[in-house]
């Protein structure tokens, strides 16, 4: 299930996608527009900030920006970022993976195999969504709903 966090940090993005790239927007803004709390959002645009998806800017006309193009940046390295690997078991994941404790026969395990599928499906959607384009609609609305 997505997190809180997670879901704060996409509806953050999306707003940093919405504005000019060399214009920085305060966290105060985000917070108010996107009501999400103040230092629950500095928490987590630092962990954005570390992984390089956004810059800070100092001074009196600081605030965020985008480190990179909208269209360069997924759904899915948002997630990955604030909530680790998009897989439902660590036996599923491509970057956490470890043998479930109580597994007998993981080859044949029925369970792994079905959650890697929807792993894979799951990965393929949100790769595809990304801060801008046709995709990015739909997945604000979902962001939105799921709020």
């Amino acid at each position: 299930m997505l997190s809180q966090k997670a879901r704060y940090a996409l509806r953050a993005m999306l707003h940093l996608a919405e504005k000019p790239r060399d214009e920085p927007t305060l966290i105060s803004e985000i917070a108010d527009l996107q009501n999400v709390p103040k230092k629950f959002l500095e928490l987590i645009l630092l962990d954005l900030k570390k992984r390089g998806l956004v810059h800070s800017v100092r001074g009196r006309h600081g605030g965020y920006v985008l480190a990179r193009p909208p269209e360069q940046i997924s759904f899915a390295e948002i997630i990955r970022t604030i909530d680790g690997p998009l897989a439902l078991a660590p036996c599923a994941s491509r970057t956490a993976y470890r043998r479930c404790e109580d597994c007998t026969d993981e080859v044949t395990c029925a369970i792994r195999r079905a959650l890697i599928d929807v792993r894979d499906a799951t990965a393929d959607v949100l790769e595809r969504t990304t801060l801008s384009g046709r995709a990015t609609s739909a997945a604000r609305a979902v962001v939105t709903e799921n709020a």
